[in-house]
């Protein structure tokens, strides 16, 4: 229900001016009783009542963003994070029903989010311990000998997206806290940097990690071409690291898509790895104060940008 009142952006003058039309039907019901030669008493009854319905009048409206917000939350706490408060008002209580929608929005983003999350880490998960189990139980029928070097890789991807997942949860809760940060020269991070007298100051082992996994995703996308490393000073300042291949390249749609946890350029494509380096590498590039982003390369390929500060 829409309140008289609804365009006035304080609620202090809200109650005010709710007070105010109280107090005047009060005199002016008193007055008109008293001229029409009622007692006091019911002057002052017929004051109270004509009081309250100009209040519940001129008022209505004004709570029910506030009931329409207790609902939600109860809704949401119960796992419903759809739930949204309609409000026209301008004041606190809209501004306060504004910021609920924006909580519930993001609430509802993030449970979306987990939700994907735990899917796709199932997935990833399910096809290593699929082919240790096909070959354990083959072992045990008799039926096939136990191949060692397979079952070893397997239990060696699973300790990979094992070591993955924990890395990037780390990173995400908070991770900058434990960034060792100094100034060092570029090619700390790899001999392959030109020029290598580049200066730059952050967590050394984490912009190698950062480095390492452009360049494993390079070269699984390309296998057996060159992988070019650059390093400079950047435009606006700090540095840019540049790794690029030679590889089929990432389709502009794909360009930001690819740097989401479990995300691969081409799904139809099979390629090794679980989809989490590039999540990685974004998570310590943006703990750094920099940013990461994909370019085609030419005359082919793709080429992965880091600015650092």
């Amino acid at each position: 229900m829409t309140s008289p009142l609804a365009r006035i952006p304080s609620l202090k003058i809200k109650l005010g001016l709710v007070i105010a039309v109280a107090i005047g039907v009060t005199l002016a019901t008193m007055l008109v009783t008293a001229r029409l030669g009622y007692r006091p008493r019911w002057g002052a009854l017929a004051a109270l009542i004509a009081s309250l319905l100009s209040v519940q009048l001129v008022a209505r409206g004004m709570t029910s963003p506030l009931r329409a917000m207790a609902r939600a939350a109860d809704a949401i706490a119960r796992g419903d994070h759809g739930q949204r408060v309609r409000t026209t008002s301008r004041d606190e209580v809209g501004q306060l029903a504004a910021s609920f929608n924006t909580m519930a929005a993001e609430l509802e983003t993030l449970d979306r989010a987990r939700r994907d999350f735990v899917a796709d880490a199932a997935h990833e998960l399910r096809t290593p311990i699929t082919v240790l189990r096909a070959s354990l139980e083959n072992a045990v029928d008799g039926v096939q000998a136990p191949d060692l070097p397979a079952l070893l890789a397997q239990v060696e991807r699973l300790g990979r997206l094992a070591d993955q997942l924990l890395d990037l949860s780390a990173l995400e809760a908070g991770g900058a806290t434990a960034l060792a940060r100094r100034t060092f020269p570029v090619a700390e991070l790899s001999a392959a940097f030109v020029p290598a007298d580049v200066q730059l100051r952050g967590d050394p082992d984490r912009l190698r990690q950062v480095v390492r996994n452009l360049v494993e995703n390079a070269e699984r996308h390309a296998p057996g071409a060159p992988v070019i490393l650059r390093a400079a000073a950047a435009p606006a300042g700090g540095v840019r690291l540049e790794v690029e291949d030679r590889g089929p390249g990432i389709a502009p749609a794909e360009a930001q898509r690819i740097f989401d946890r479990f995300s691969r350029a081409d799904a139809s494509r099979s390629v090794a790895g679980a989809g989490l380096g590039l999540a990685i590498a974004r998570s310590i590039v943006e703990l750094h104060g920099g940013t990461i982003r994909a370019e085609p390369a030419v005359p082919h390929g793709c080429r992965m940008v880091v600015d650092l500060p």
